[in-house]
């Protein structure tokens, strides 16, 4: 989701931190100046390694996770980039005497893990290792706890670098800091320095707090101002074994970040790879120039004058770099698309997510808060997709089918509420405490074999009011008070489920009356009895859009929030719902089939004339219902195509003959999610003789998850 969107201040500020890390190696003030040239490349360029782990970390730590698929990415690129640096540099080690230094091989192993096998070669190492703590961190800690430890580090980074002769005097730290100089030169690296910038960024993506640009300049102003003042007292006391790692740094990371976030264009992808190698050159370029600058017999201007060495390395590192991004840009597939470039998928637009969202709360009584139902991977949305993006949205209650469903819920990272609506085997009920989820209490019996486990687990109690499938009767008061008294259930809700809600048919609305006031009768039943209600939800989509007078605690929106309805049929209140989902597939094939000819299985369609067919990779294998065959239909560059014969487990047939400039590759889009488009997923349910929720939630596994 956030790889939607185009940071461009990070990528300007990319090349602004190489050419900070050229500052940092070759001085440019120090033929004029000591002390600002110490300003300029120990205080003012200190951002730019730090600046390039946020960036990583941007786009790769959240608590919201898929999987690790994303971490293993990021590792095998940087370490892939690390061995193409270290080959680079073997000639230069080489001349060096690098392979002729003692104890070469314990050597070489520390320079590989921690301090690179070249001066500026140790971010990549720190990279991959520092990257890999602030997930595993976050992973199992989650972000408060992972923050803290990372925090730990870099006050433990800091007594090694800046603040070493703070500490050198008491002999027990020494002892501790001379260990760990035998293991790594630095401890600005993997292990103290890059995880707490890693997190840090990862904790800005979740975009929990987002400062407008004034107040991260203001913070940013303030922040530097406070690092200067410590870097010249540490510089001035002699206190720095290094000088790297600062206390305000941190701070200084997070409003520059903040304001770089607030710079939002199209991105631009040769500063990217230009930035990059800048970075990796430039010792190189430093070599050459110092070579040239001997050969030519400018060895005073280059080399001596800090300030026209610093811009001779800079400007060769810039037009090596320069041209290679560009050969590099050139080399890209032309016209390359993301991963819905698949024969189908699901296309997601949380921004109609995001509107349904405030829509619905607009309806809520005072109070209420949305319980968004993310059961069957979010009616066929996915779960992960969906439920990390309405929690950073503020939505902090959720519900599912199954307690599996529920688990795969805390393992992408979500933190709120987890309401199990279905049944769950009692044995499991350690497993309810453990992922901290909400257990339904679907009768009397299952209360009391869920108490009788001796493990103390949250619970909803669900009424049956009428709808006889799930809940103990309303009219059998004794065994709900009974259920409020078991010692191992904490009971946290309580609500029922109005069965024909979606109705407006008076008998229908008279039977919703008679669930809700039965209902509300059982509560006032036990709040005579003494006992404290609990949390009370009694509405789902269609009970909040036909009865949104109704005083509650929860809404349970499933449908509703992802912009659709059941059937086409109207509700009392004319929410203005957009659909989040859209079903997209490829042009595969064309045909020309002769008139009279068939296509497809049984021979069901036989062209009245000569056709054009266009072959489409989907089918019901992917959800589509087979009884749409020869009934509905998609539309391709704007124009309706019917289906042509029976739809097949993997592909299907339409009849593109009316249709102009039809091409291989056009996007053919099954159920629409714009304003006013057909075919909506309510029509297309509809015409397959069910309802979108059956429709949707069919969508198969198979299907990737694209996000727009």
């Amino acid at each position: 989701m956030r790889g939607t969107k185009s940071y461009a201040g990070i990528d300007y500020f990319r090349m602004v931190a190489a050419v900070l890390v050229v500052a940092i190696h070759t001085s440019p003030l120090l033929s004029f100046h000591e002390t600002a040239d110490f300003v300029l490349t120990r205080v003012i360029a200190r951002v730019g390694v730090p600046f390039f782990l946020m960036t990583s970390g941007f786009f790769l730590i959240t608590r919201y996770r898929q999987d690790g698929e994303k971490l293993k990415g990021f590792v095998k690129k940087t370490a892939l980039l690390y061995g193409v640096a270290i080959v680079l540099y073997l000639p230069l080690n080489w001349y060096n005497g690098y392979f002729n230094e003692k104890n070469f091989l314990p050597r070489l192993i520390q320079d590989l893990v921690f301090d690179g096998t070249m001066y500026h070669l140790w971010y990549l190492p720190a990279s991959i290792l520092g990257g890999a703590i602030a997930w595993y961190l976050m992973k199992k800690c989650g972000m408060p706890t992972a923050f803290l430890i990372a925090g730990l580090l870099y006050l433990v980074g800091l007594g090694g670098d800046s603040y070493y002769g703070a500490v050198e005097g008491i002999t027990l730290v020494k002892r501790f800091y001379d260990l760990l100089f035998q293991i790594f030169d630095y401890t600005r690296n993997g292990l103290f320095f890059a995880p707490i910038f890693f997190l840090l960024a990862g904790w800005m993506a979740e975009g929990k707090v987002r400062l407008s640009l004034g107040k991260n300049l203001m913070g940013l102003a303030v922040s530097f101002g406070l690092m200067l003042a410590e870097a010249l007292l540490l510089h001035h006391f002699r206190l720095q074994r290094h000088d790297s790692m600062y206390l305000f740094l941190v701070p200084c990371m997070y409003f520059l970040f903040g304001a770089l976030l607030q710079i939002r264009q199209g991105r631009v992808g040769l500063l990217r790879t230009a930035a990059l190698l800048v970075y990796l050159i430039h010792p190189m370029v430093i070599v050459i120039v110092r070579l040239a600058a001997k050969k030519t017999g400018l060895w005073e201007p280059l080399v001596e004058n800090s300030l026209g060495h610093f811009v001779a390395v800079l400007l060769l590192s810039g037009i090596f770099s320069l041209g290679g991004a560009a050969l590099w840009e050139r080399r890209k597939p032309k016209g390359a698309r993301g991963k819905d470039t698949g024969r189908a998928w699901i296309e997601l637009d949380l921004k109609h997510l995001v509107h349904n969202v405030e829509v619905l709360k607009e309806l809520l009584p005072e109070g209420c808060r949305l319980m968004a139902v993310v059961k069957t991977q979010a009616y066929g949305h996915g779960a992960f997709a969906i439920a990390s993006h309405l929690e950073r949205l503020g939505v902090d209650a959720f519900a599912v089918a199954t307690i599996d469903e529920g688990i795969q819920l805390r393992s992408y990272g979500i933190r709120g509420e987890i309401l199990v609506l279905g049944y769950t085997a009692p044995s499991r009920a350690r497993e309810l405490k453990k992922y901290d989820l909400t257990q339904t209490l679907i009768d009397f019996s299952y209360a009391a074999a869920l108490n009788r486990q001796g493990v103390p687990v949250k619970c909803h109690l669900k009424i049956d009011t009428g709808m006889h499938r799930l809940g103990v009767d309303c009219r059998d008061a004794g065994k709900v008070k009974k259920i409020f008294r078991m010692r191992r259930l904490k009971m946290n809700g309580i609500f029922t489920h109005l069965c024909c809600a979606d109705s407006l048919a008076p008998g229908d609305v008279a039977f919703t009356r008679g669930q809700i006031n039965d209902f509300y009768g059982l509560l006032g039943e036990l709040t005579e009895a003494g006992i404290a209600v609990p949390k009370v939800h009694i509405q789902s989509s269609y009970g909040l859009l036909n009865h949104p007078e109704l005083s509650c605690d929860y809404v349970r929106v499933g449908i509703a929030l992802y912009g659709v309805l059941s059937t086409t049929q109207k509700t009392a209140v004319q929410a203005d719902l957009r659909p989040v989902l859209a079903l997209k597939t490829r042009v595969a094939a064309l045909k020309d089939v002769p008139k009279g000819e068939s296509v497809g299985y049984g021979r069901v369609f036989t062209a009245a004339r000569d056709s054009r067919i266009a072959i489409l990779p989907i089918g019901y294998g992917d959800g589509l219902p087979r009884i749409l065959s020869g009934a509905g239909g998609v539309r391709i560059r704007g124009q309706y195509a019917p289906i042509a014969g029976r739809i097949c487990m993997d592909q299907m047939a339409v009849d593109v003959t009316e249709l102009s400039e039809i091409s291989l590759g056009d996007v053919a889009v099954v159920i629409c999610n714009e304003a006013d488009c057909e075919p909506s997923a309510p029509v297309v349910a509809e015409m397959a003789g069910t309802i979108s929720n059956e429709l949707l939630c069919r969508l198969g596994a198979r299907l990737p998850v694209v996000v727009r």
